[in-house]
Protein backbone atom coordinates (compact mmCIF):
# COMPACT_ATOMS: atom_id res chain seq x y z
CA UNK A 1 0.00 0.00 0.00
CA UNK A 2 1.55 3.27 -1.18
CA UNK A 3 2.48 5.86 1.88
CA UNK A 4 -0.06 9.30 2.03
CA UNK A 5 1.41 12.23 0.93
CA UNK A 6 1.84 15.26 2.95
CA UNK A 7 1.47 18.37 1.62
CA UNK A 8 5.00 19.61 2.98
CA UNK A 9 6.74 16.81 1.90
CA UNK A 10 5.26 16.32 -1.67
CA UNK A 11 6.28 20.45 -2.45
CA UNK A 12 9.51 19.59 -0.64
CA UNK A 13 8.73 23.09 1.90
CA UNK A 14 11.95 22.43 3.95
CA UNK A 15 14.09 22.75 1.22
CA UNK A 16 11.96 25.32 -0.75
CA UNK A 17 11.64 27.80 1.62
CA UNK A 18 14.88 27.24 3.12
CA UNK A 19 16.67 28.47 -0.12
CA UNK A 20 16.11 32.34 0.57
CA UNK A 21 19.54 33.20 2.20
CA UNK A 22 20.36 37.02 1.79
CA UNK A 23 24.01 38.17 1.51
CA UNK A 24 22.92 41.30 3.90
CA UNK A 25 22.08 38.49 6.66
CA UNK A 26 24.89 36.63 6.54
CA UNK A 27 27.36 39.93 7.32
CA UNK A 28 24.94 41.29 9.71
CA UNK A 29 23.76 43.47 7.71
CA UNK A 30 19.91 45.30 7.41
CA UNK A 31 18.54 44.97 4.31
CA UNK A 32 14.71 44.63 4.62
CA UNK A 33 13.50 44.13 0.92
CA UNK A 34 16.98 41.12 -0.41
CA UNK A 35 14.35 38.76 0.88
CA UNK A 36 11.56 40.06 -1.50
CA UNK A 37 14.49 40.41 -4.56
CA UNK A 38 15.36 36.66 -3.89
CA UNK A 39 11.99 35.80 -4.09
CA UNK A 40 10.78 37.44 -6.91
CA UNK A 41 13.83 35.98 -8.74
CA UNK A 42 13.39 32.37 -7.53
CA UNK A 43 9.51 32.29 -8.87
CA UNK A 44 10.76 33.59 -11.98
CA UNK A 45 13.19 30.91 -12.75
CA UNK A 46 10.29 28.47 -11.46
CA UNK A 47 7.99 30.13 -14.36
CA UNK A 48 11.11 29.48 -16.69
CA UNK A 49 11.47 26.29 -15.50
CA UNK A 50 7.91 25.54 -16.30
CA UNK A 51 8.17 27.16 -20.07
CA UNK A 52 11.03 24.54 -20.68
CA UNK A 53 8.82 21.68 -19.83
CA UNK A 54 5.89 23.14 -22.02
CA UNK A 55 8.74 23.60 -24.92
CA UNK A 56 9.44 19.86 -24.14
CA UNK A 57 6.53 18.37 -25.03
CA UNK A 58 5.89 21.63 -27.85
CA UNK A 59 9.37 20.24 -29.73
CA UNK A 60 8.06 16.61 -29.18
CA UNK A 61 4.41 17.08 -30.91
CA UNK A 62 6.16 19.48 -33.86
CA UNK A 63 8.60 17.17 -34.79
CA UNK A 64 6.09 14.62 -36.04
CA UNK A 65 5.41 14.54 -39.70
CA UNK A 66 2.30 14.95 -39.84
CA UNK A 67 1.30 16.76 -36.87
CA UNK A 68 -1.80 14.81 -36.00
CA UNK A 69 -4.83 16.61 -34.71
CA UNK A 70 -4.66 15.98 -31.20
CA UNK A 71 -0.67 17.13 -31.10
CA UNK A 72 -1.77 20.06 -32.49
CA UNK A 73 -4.56 20.62 -29.86
CA UNK A 74 -1.60 19.72 -27.17
CA UNK A 75 0.48 22.35 -29.20
CA UNK A 76 -1.78 25.43 -29.11
CA UNK A 77 -2.83 24.46 -25.27
CA UNK A 78 0.95 24.67 -24.11
CA UNK A 79 1.70 27.75 -26.31
CA UNK A 80 -1.30 29.77 -24.19
CA UNK A 81 0.16 28.17 -21.24
CA UNK A 82 3.96 30.05 -22.16
CA UNK A 83 1.73 33.31 -22.90
CA UNK A 84 -0.39 33.44 -19.67
CA UNK A 85 2.93 32.34 -17.91
CA UNK A 86 4.68 35.40 -19.60
CA UNK A 87 1.93 37.94 -18.76
CA UNK A 88 2.74 36.59 -14.91
CA UNK A 89 6.24 37.30 -15.22
CA UNK A 90 5.45 40.83 -16.39
CA UNK A 91 2.82 41.28 -13.17
CA UNK A 92 5.63 40.28 -11.00
CA UNK A 93 7.51 43.28 -11.96
CA UNK A 94 5.08 45.04 -10.25
CA UNK A 95 5.81 43.80 -6.70
CA UNK A 96 9.46 44.11 -7.28
CA UNK A 97 8.97 47.44 -8.09
CA UNK A 98 7.19 48.30 -4.77
CA UNK A 99 10.82 48.20 -3.66
CA UNK A 100 12.57 51.82 -3.96
CA UNK A 101 15.75 52.40 -5.21
CA UNK A 102 16.83 53.57 -1.76
CA UNK A 103 15.66 50.02 -0.76
CA UNK A 104 18.16 48.48 -3.22
CA UNK A 105 21.06 50.46 -2.52
CA UNK A 106 20.90 48.83 1.07
CA UNK A 107 22.33 45.25 -0.06
CA UNK A 108 22.70 45.91 -4.32
CA UNK A 109 26.58 45.99 -3.98
CA UNK A 110 26.36 42.77 -2.22
CA UNK A 111 25.59 40.94 -5.01
CA UNK A 112 28.53 41.92 -7.95
CA UNK A 113 28.97 40.16 -9.88
CA UNK A 114 25.88 38.30 -10.30
CA UNK A 115 23.48 39.61 -12.55
CA UNK A 116 20.26 38.37 -14.72
CA UNK A 117 22.54 38.14 -17.49
CA UNK A 118 23.69 35.14 -16.52
CA UNK A 119 20.28 33.36 -16.03
CA UNK A 120 20.97 30.01 -18.00
CA UNK A 121 17.04 28.96 -18.20
CA UNK A 122 16.05 32.60 -19.65
CA UNK A 123 18.93 32.00 -22.67
CA UNK A 124 17.33 28.47 -22.96
CA UNK A 125 14.36 30.11 -23.37
CA UNK A 126 15.66 32.48 -26.03
CA UNK A 127 17.41 29.72 -27.99
CA UNK A 128 14.40 27.37 -27.85
CA UNK A 129 11.75 29.52 -29.02
CA UNK A 130 14.60 30.17 -32.06
CA UNK A 131 16.48 33.54 -31.46
CA UNK A 132 19.60 32.71 -33.25
CA UNK A 133 22.83 33.22 -31.95
CA UNK A 134 24.11 35.62 -34.86
CA UNK A 135 21.02 37.94 -33.67
CA UNK A 136 21.97 38.28 -30.13
CA UNK A 137 23.53 41.60 -29.13
CA UNK A 138 26.74 41.61 -27.63
CA UNK A 139 26.94 42.78 -24.20
CA UNK A 140 30.10 45.12 -23.88
CA UNK A 141 31.34 43.99 -27.11
CA UNK A 142 31.05 40.36 -25.25
CA UNK A 143 29.08 37.79 -26.23
CA UNK A 144 26.28 36.78 -23.98
CA UNK A 145 27.54 33.62 -23.33
CA UNK A 146 31.19 34.53 -21.86
CA UNK A 147 28.78 36.20 -18.59
CA UNK A 148 27.71 31.88 -18.25
CA UNK A 149 29.93 29.58 -16.26
CA UNK A 150 31.95 26.60 -18.32
CA UNK A 151 28.57 23.81 -17.74
CA UNK A 152 26.25 26.53 -18.51
CA UNK A 153 27.77 27.23 -21.73
CA UNK A 154 27.74 23.77 -22.85
CA UNK A 155 23.96 23.57 -22.11
CA UNK A 156 23.15 26.73 -24.44
CA UNK A 157 25.09 25.63 -27.38
CA UNK A 158 23.16 21.96 -26.79
CA UNK A 159 19.78 23.83 -27.21
CA UNK A 160 21.39 25.69 -30.13
CA UNK A 161 22.43 22.79 -31.76
CA UNK A 162 18.23 21.49 -32.12
CA UNK A 163 15.78 22.33 -34.31
CA UNK A 164 14.30 25.64 -32.55
CA UNK A 165 10.65 25.66 -32.10
CA UNK A 166 11.12 28.59 -34.98
CA UNK A 167 12.65 25.66 -37.19
CA UNK A 168 9.91 23.58 -37.01
CA UNK A 169 7.50 26.22 -37.33
CA UNK A 170 9.42 26.90 -41.02
CA UNK A 171 8.94 23.46 -41.62
CA UNK A 172 5.73 22.56 -40.40
CA UNK A 173 4.18 25.89 -42.84
CA UNK A 174 6.42 24.65 -45.25
CA UNK A 175 4.47 21.54 -45.75
CA UNK A 176 0.74 23.29 -45.67
CA UNK A 177 -1.51 21.81 -48.51
CA UNK A 178 -3.98 24.12 -50.32
CA UNK A 179 -1.68 26.04 -52.09
CA UNK A 180 -1.70 23.92 -55.43
CA UNK A 181 -4.98 24.66 -56.77
CA UNK A 182 -4.54 22.91 -59.91
CA UNK A 183 -2.99 24.52 -63.09
CA UNK A 184 -2.54 27.51 -60.90
CA UNK A 185 -0.96 28.31 -57.28
CA UNK A 186 -2.26 30.26 -54.30
CA UNK A 187 1.14 32.44 -54.96
CA UNK A 188 -0.03 33.28 -58.51
CA UNK A 189 -3.82 34.08 -58.05
CA UNK A 190 -2.46 36.00 -54.83
CA UNK A 191 -0.18 37.82 -56.87
CA UNK A 192 -2.44 38.86 -59.53
CA UNK A 193 -5.15 39.70 -56.94
CA UNK A 194 -2.39 41.86 -55.35
CA UNK A 195 -1.65 43.80 -58.57
CA UNK A 196 -5.46 44.23 -59.59
CA UNK A 197 -6.04 46.16 -56.18
CA UNK A 198 -2.74 48.23 -56.49
CA UNK A 199 -3.75 48.97 -60.05
CA UNK A 200 -7.56 50.33 -59.28
CA UNK A 201 -5.68 52.17 -56.14
CA UNK A 202 -2.86 54.37 -58.88
CA UNK A 203 -5.67 54.51 -60.92
CA UNK A 204 -7.78 56.61 -58.42
CA UNK A 205 -5.06 58.68 -57.32
CA UNK A 206 -4.11 59.93 -60.76
CA UNK A 207 -8.32 60.53 -61.49
CA UNK A 208 -8.92 61.90 -58.73
CA UNK A 209 -8.62 65.91 -59.46
CA UNK A 210 -8.78 67.06 -55.99
CA UNK A 211 -5.17 65.80 -54.83
CA UNK A 212 -2.28 68.15 -55.15
CA UNK A 213 0.16 67.28 -57.77
CA UNK A 214 2.78 66.42 -54.95
CA UNK A 215 0.85 64.43 -52.88
CA UNK A 216 -0.32 62.33 -55.99
CA UNK A 217 3.32 62.05 -57.03
CA UNK A 218 3.99 60.87 -53.40
CA UNK A 219 0.82 58.40 -53.25
CA UNK A 220 2.05 56.61 -56.24
CA UNK A 221 5.50 56.00 -55.28
CA UNK A 222 4.08 54.80 -52.26
CA UNK A 223 1.67 52.23 -54.46
CA UNK A 224 4.75 51.82 -56.59
CA UNK A 225 6.53 50.42 -53.47
CA UNK A 226 4.22 48.71 -52.28
CA UNK A 227 3.84 46.65 -54.78
CA UNK A 228 7.83 46.32 -54.98
CA UNK A 229 7.46 44.74 -51.74
CA UNK A 230 4.94 42.27 -52.26
CA UNK A 231 7.07 40.76 -54.51
CA UNK A 232 9.68 39.71 -52.10
CA UNK A 233 6.26 37.36 -50.64
CA UNK A 234 5.99 35.84 -53.85
CA UNK A 235 9.28 35.08 -54.82
CA UNK A 236 10.46 31.63 -54.75
CA UNK A 237 14.13 32.22 -54.11
CA UNK A 238 15.26 31.53 -50.45
CA UNK A 239 16.32 34.27 -48.62
CA UNK A 240 14.29 37.38 -50.37
CA UNK A 241 12.70 40.08 -48.58
CA UNK A 242 14.65 40.02 -45.34
CA UNK A 243 12.44 37.03 -44.39
CA UNK A 244 13.46 34.56 -41.50
CA UNK A 245 11.33 32.28 -42.86
CA UNK A 246 11.40 30.71 -46.26
CA UNK A 247 9.16 31.66 -49.29
CA UNK A 248 7.55 28.67 -48.73
CA UNK A 249 6.68 29.01 -45.02
CA UNK A 250 5.72 32.97 -45.84
CA UNK A 251 3.51 32.29 -48.54
CA UNK A 252 1.42 29.39 -46.29
CA UNK A 253 1.21 31.90 -43.10
CA UNK A 254 -0.40 34.72 -45.80
CA UNK A 255 -2.65 31.86 -46.59
CA UNK A 256 -3.70 31.05 -43.66
CA UNK A 257 -4.06 34.44 -42.02
CA UNK A 258 -6.28 35.41 -45.55
CA UNK A 259 -8.62 32.19 -45.44
CA UNK A 260 -8.15 31.93 -41.51
CA UNK A 261 -12.35 31.34 -41.32
CA UNK A 262 -12.25 28.29 -43.09
CA UNK A 263 -12.65 25.21 -40.32
CA UNK A 264 -9.23 23.06 -41.95
CA UNK A 265 -7.38 26.20 -41.24
CA UNK A 266 -8.42 27.41 -37.94
CA UNK A 267 -6.25 25.59 -35.71
CA UNK A 268 -3.44 26.90 -37.50
CA UNK A 269 -4.28 30.24 -37.39
CA UNK A 270 -4.81 30.26 -33.71
CA UNK A 271 -1.33 28.87 -33.88
CA UNK A 272 0.00 31.78 -35.59
CA UNK A 273 -1.53 34.08 -33.36
CA UNK A 274 -0.51 32.46 -30.12
CA UNK A 275 3.09 32.36 -31.27
CA UNK A 276 2.51 36.03 -31.82
CA UNK A 277 1.07 37.03 -28.27
CA UNK A 278 4.34 35.10 -26.70
CA UNK A 279 6.32 37.18 -28.84
CA UNK A 280 4.40 40.86 -27.97
CA UNK A 281 4.79 39.34 -23.86
CA UNK A 282 8.28 38.73 -24.58
CA UNK A 283 8.80 42.04 -25.56
CA UNK A 284 6.59 44.03 -23.17
CA UNK A 285 8.67 41.97 -20.86
CA UNK A 286 12.10 43.15 -22.10
CA UNK A 287 10.72 46.63 -21.97
CA UNK A 288 9.48 46.76 -19.14
CA UNK A 289 12.50 45.26 -17.35
CA UNK A 290 14.60 48.01 -18.47
CA UNK A 291 12.42 50.97 -17.20
CA UNK A 292 12.47 49.08 -14.14
CA UNK A 293 16.10 48.41 -13.84
CA UNK A 294 16.18 52.55 -15.28
CA UNK A 295 13.81 53.14 -12.13
CA UNK A 296 16.35 51.21 -9.85
CA UNK A 297 19.56 52.46 -10.87
CA UNK A 298 19.36 55.16 -12.95
CA UNK A 299 22.57 55.52 -15.39
CA UNK A 300 24.58 53.39 -13.41
CA UNK A 301 26.33 50.04 -14.38
CA UNK A 302 24.26 47.09 -13.28
CA UNK A 303 25.70 44.12 -10.51
CA UNK A 304 26.93 42.30 -14.23
CA UNK A 305 29.16 45.62 -14.95
CA UNK A 306 26.34 45.74 -17.83
CA UNK A 307 25.50 49.46 -19.46
CA UNK A 308 22.02 48.26 -17.77
CA UNK A 309 18.86 49.62 -18.84
CA UNK A 310 20.30 50.67 -22.12
CA UNK A 311 21.18 47.52 -23.17
CA UNK A 312 18.14 45.65 -22.41
CA UNK A 313 15.76 48.21 -23.81
CA UNK A 314 18.04 47.39 -26.98
CA UNK A 315 17.17 44.06 -26.90
CA UNK A 316 13.60 44.41 -26.85
CA UNK A 317 13.83 45.79 -30.29
CA UNK A 318 15.98 43.64 -31.67
CA UNK A 319 15.59 40.20 -29.69
CA UNK A 320 12.00 39.24 -31.88
CA UNK A 321 11.77 35.75 -32.62
CA UNK A 322 8.22 35.81 -34.68
CA UNK A 323 8.75 39.11 -36.82
CA UNK A 324 7.78 37.62 -39.72
CA UNK A 325 4.62 36.59 -38.38
CA UNK A 326 3.82 40.33 -37.81
CA UNK A 327 5.23 41.16 -40.81
CA UNK A 328 2.27 39.53 -42.92
CA UNK A 329 -0.49 42.45 -42.20
CA UNK A 330 1.98 44.61 -44.65
CA UNK A 331 0.66 41.90 -47.07
CA UNK A 332 -2.75 41.75 -46.57
CA UNK A 333 -5.45 43.08 -49.19
CA UNK A 334 -9.61 44.07 -48.53
CA UNK A 335 -11.47 40.65 -47.96
CA UNK A 336 -13.48 41.76 -51.28
CA UNK A 337 -10.25 41.69 -53.35
CA UNK A 338 -9.01 38.37 -51.94
CA UNK A 339 -9.24 35.64 -54.48
CA UNK A 340 -12.25 32.74 -54.31
CA UNK A 341 -10.52 29.65 -53.36
CA UNK A 342 -11.43 26.95 -55.99
CA UNK A 343 -13.97 24.82 -55.51
CA UNK A 344 -12.30 21.38 -54.91
CA UNK A 345 -9.68 23.31 -52.70
CA UNK A 346 -12.79 24.81 -50.74
CA UNK A 347 -14.57 21.25 -50.53
CA UNK A 348 -11.47 20.65 -48.72
CA UNK A 349 -10.79 23.33 -46.69
CA UNK A 350 -14.74 22.43 -45.12
CA UNK A 351 -16.53 20.49 -42.49
CA UNK A 352 -19.32 20.38 -44.12
CA UNK A 353 -20.11 17.08 -45.38
CA UNK A 354 -23.23 17.04 -47.98
CA UNK A 355 -24.16 13.93 -50.30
Amino acid sequence: MREPVYYADYLRLDRLLSSQQPESARIGVNAHDEMLFIIVHQAYELWFKQILHELDRLEADFSTIPVTDDAMARIGHGLNRIHEILKLLVAQLDVLETMTPFDFLDFRDLLMPASGFQSLQFRLIETRLGLPVEARIPLDDKAIEDRLSEPDRVALRAAGNSPSLFDLLDRWLARTPFLDWGGETFREAYRAAVERHLARDAELVRADPAIPEEKRERELKGIALALEQFSAVFSASDGSGGWRLSPQAVQAALFITLYRDKPAVQPAFRLLTSLMDIDETLTLWRYRHALMVERMIGTKIGTGGSSGHVYLRTTAERHRIFSDLFRLSTFLIPRSAVPELPPAIQAQMSFVYAS
